[in-house]
């Protein structure tokens, strides 16, 4: 599903060079929920980016759902990230003039495919099953303003689902949220690799969070550090087998 081999990514901060990511080699071949962790500054959400096609590295191979993103254009890209990729924020980004079933469904608008006829009524179905799926069945009319943030980012995921991609990426998707909003994202995130079948990989700093993942992937200095399967270990478990790769 994902693989990246001898990945590189450097910016420039003024006259500075950051050297975000040194060589990473990463690659998970099963669906299941997996975690990316690192401090802040180990390349985790640099990472993340270049996974979502939303930049490209300076050297080293990137493929998701079998597609090497180097060989695509902008518009290969823009047709990946719509189709083959979900991506799910830490901010909702939700339009706040549409519905939640709008929001779901804008991707489809974006692509040309909703709106009256055949197809824009099947798009609407998937919208609605998909909302209704994670609990906002009585929501669907619901502006974001009128919505929890834990319901805003229900809303993120079940458009995230909208295309049936094979992969999907999170970045620190509960940081807005409170504890009790954040374990519900993270069960929440666990039954839809389980029950969808695809693979999702979340960036986060949390053991909490990690927790619920099958397999944990540890960036340190750009660096993968290690990984370790989470069975058998709580959150505080998770934070002991990390600090032992980033020590």
């Amino acid at each position: 599903m994902i693989r990246c081999h001898a990945v590189t990514k450097s910016y420039t901060l003024g006259t500075e060079k950051v050297e975000a990511l040194r060589g990473v080699d990463l690659s998970i071949d099963t669906s299941g929920f997996y975690a990316i962790m690192g401090a802040s500054g180990s390349g985790k959400s640099t990472l993340m980016y270049l996974l979502a096609g939303l930049d490209v590295p300076d050297s080293g191979n990137v493929s998701v759902a079998g597609i090497e993103l180097a060989q695509l254009d902008d518009r290969a890209l823009t047709a990946f990230r719509r189709r083959q990729v979900g991506i799910i924020f830490q901010q909702f980004n939700l339009i706040p003039t549409l519905t939640a079933l709008e929001n779901v469904e804008l991707p489809a608008v974006l692509a040309g495919h909703a709106g009256a006829g055949r197809k824009g009524s099947e798009i609407s179905n998937r919208a609605g099953q998909l909302l209704e799926s994670l609990g906002l069945g009585h929501r669907l009319t619901h502006r974001p303003d009128t919505l929890s943030g834990g319901e805003q980012q229900r809303v993120a995921i079940a458009r995230s689902l909208l295309f049936e991609p094979k992969v999907i990426l999170a970045d620190e998707p509960t940081g807005n949220l409170d504890s009790t909003s954040s374990k519900k994202i993270w069960e929440l995130l666990a039954s839809v690799a389980s029950q969808h079948g695809v693979t999702i990989v979340m960036v986060t700093h949390e053991p909490a969070a990690a927790s619920y993942c099958a397999h944990v992937y540890v960036l340190k200095d750009g660096l993968l550090g290690g990984d370790f399967s989470t069975e058998g270990l709580d959150a505080g478990g998770v934070a002991s087998r990390y600090q032992r790769i980033v020590a």
